[in-house]
């Protein structure tokens, strides 16, 4: 597929250089690169209104090691971009490139705002056609798509050192950023934002804690099925933007302020002596399976960053989906264990979080051949990197298919479904729960006694996001999701609740 683009820029263009991936401000200018193993032709659009048309289309004329890349003098901090990618459309072979989509960089720090799939314009192929996803859609959709923005690292840290805090001593307190404020009881100002969480950090110490897991704050998309039924994905498990901060919990409206304001909440609770630790989604992306959009990597480079399946006919047609969200990321890739490995790197050391908890961790241990295994790629990427290595890593250990509990490696910690299953039946008064209740009022030595971990390893939870809260626990004896409009049936009550009136 020819792109049909002109270039057109008043702009010096210089070769640059092919790292650091995305886009990086030096003097009298920006590098831009970006990774396409299989692209044939690369665009840098600029914009000066993210719902305009762009300013600037410069062709990347250099590719080396794989990764397209230019030096755009006169753009800095703040400069709103995208890019489009031409090559093959040929979904059998698993090619989904088409160069008439506007995409976000898989490296952006910052996208200007959420995604909606008007007209579907945000699809990569016509779904009018007979064949579903097998004919492209070549209608532009340049100034309805986000934009990616060029950030800097510049903030005043004030001598922030993260508190280190022993896991035996560690109170972990799940929380969602714009939830924990947003009600006008929280009396805070700037409600449901990075800013507006800082006012109730006295209520954290209150009441003891000293970590707070958070919610995903990576950029994320809200589904088209979500929408149609006028609801929206609250809890942001749909991440698309995985170094940026999801620009609906900022307070101010300046292009990228998002980074500088989590930054302030980060470096606050650091003073008042609470670790960070972020909820990742690394497992899946938001552009779900052959019929979901094309927002970034399925147009960028599908092969690469996705695991894909298919018959004789179309091998590479459609995607692995062990997460139940319609793909899976391809850890057996070089760059795209690299691409995570440098989003993680990255929210530790400049953004100075302080650990990780993985949504669905058992699908990054799975190899090709779908099997869990401790030893994988990406388990073996983390425990040797000297950055990572120093931080917090709780799984939450199972997916779709599998549950690992007991099973991760030994730098990791583990959400234990088995302390939470075990404490709901014993206080429902099921029987023979006695000798199992020991185990986890002990530590769990059954699942972390002979592998070089320890009882703290294991993070203790009754609830959490997930099915009843802890008042619903006590207070009914199935769950009432019925808001939801899924007639009851999302979310879970495993195991049972228990009542204590």
């Amino acid at each position: 597929m020819t792109s049909g683009l002109q270039t057109r820029t008043a702009r010096r263009v210089l070769p640059g250089r092919h790292y650091p991936l995305g886009a990086t401000p030096q003097k009298g200018g920006v590098n831009f690169a970006l990774y396409s193993q299989h692209a044939e032709q690369v665009y840098l659009l600029l914009f000066d209104d993210p719902h305009g048309d762009p300013t600037d289309v410069i062709r990347l004329e250099r590719c080396t090691r794989r990764v397209w890349h230019a030096f755009v003098e006169g753009v800095g901090p703040g400069q709103l971009y995208g890019f489009k990618v031409a090559g093959p459309y040929e979904p059998k072979r698993g090619m989904r490139f088409n160069p008439h989509k506007l995409l976000v960089d898989p490296y952006a720090r910052a996208i200007s705002g959420g995604f909606r799939n008007e007209d579907n314009l945000l699809l990569g192929y016509d779904p009018s056609s007979a064949g579903k996803d097998l004919a492209p859609d070549t209608r532009d959709n340049s100034r309805l798509v986000p934009k990616s923005i060029v950030t800097d690292d510049a903030f005043d840290w004030q001598g922030d050192a993260p508190p280190d805090i022993p896991l035996e001593k560690m109170f972990l307190y799940e929380v969602h950023v714009k939830g924990f404020t947003a009600h006008p009881s929280s009396g805070v100002e700037h409600a449901g934002t990075y800013l507006g969480f800082i006012g109730k950090i006295p209520y954290l110490q209150k009441l003891g804690v000293n970590a707070v897991e958070l919610l995903p704050v990576h950029q994320y998309v809200i589904d088209d099925f979500l929408v149609d039924r006028g609801l929206t994905n609250y809890w942001g498990y749909n991440t698309i933007g995985f170094f940026a901060p999801h620009a609906g919990y900022a307070s101010g409206s300046e292009p990228g302020c998002q980074v500088r304001e989590f930054k302030t909440l980060v470096r606050e609770l650091h003073k008042a002596g609470i670790e960070v630790i972020l909820d990742v989604v690394y497992n899946h992306t938001a552009e779900g399976n052959e019929l979901g959009p094309t927002l970034c990597f399925k147009g960028i480079d599908n092969p690469t960053y996705y695991v894909l399946t298919g018959g004789p006919y179309d091998p590479q047609r459609y995607y692995m989906n062990p997460t139940g969200c319609g793909n899976a990321l391809n850890l057996d890739n070089p760059h795209t264990i690299r691409f995570v490995m440098d989003s993680l790197r990255y929210w530790v050391e400049q953004m100075h979080v302080d650990g990780f908890r993985f949504d669905l961790a058992s699908v990054l241990g799975r190899e090709r051949t779908g099997s869990f295994d401790r030893a994988a790629s990406f388990f073996d990427a983390i425990s040797q990197d000297p950055v990572l290595g120093r931080v917090k890593l709780i799984a939450e250990p199972w997916d779709l298919g599998t549950y690992q509990v007991g099973n991760f490696p030994i730098d990791w910690s583990e959400w234990n479904g088995r302390f939470r299953d075990t404490m709901r039946k014993f206080a429902k008064g099921d029987g023979g729960m006695c000798c199992d209740l020991g185990y986890r009022l002990t530590g769990s030595a059954d699942l972390y006694g002979d592998d070089g971990r320890s009882a703290f390893n294991s993070v203790n939870f009754v609830t959490c996001h997930d099915g009843f809260t802890l008042r619903d626990l006590v207070s009914y004896n199935g769950k009432h999701n019925e808001a939801n409009r899924e007639d009851n049936r999302d979310g879970t009550d495993d195991n049972s609740s228990w009542n204590c009136g």
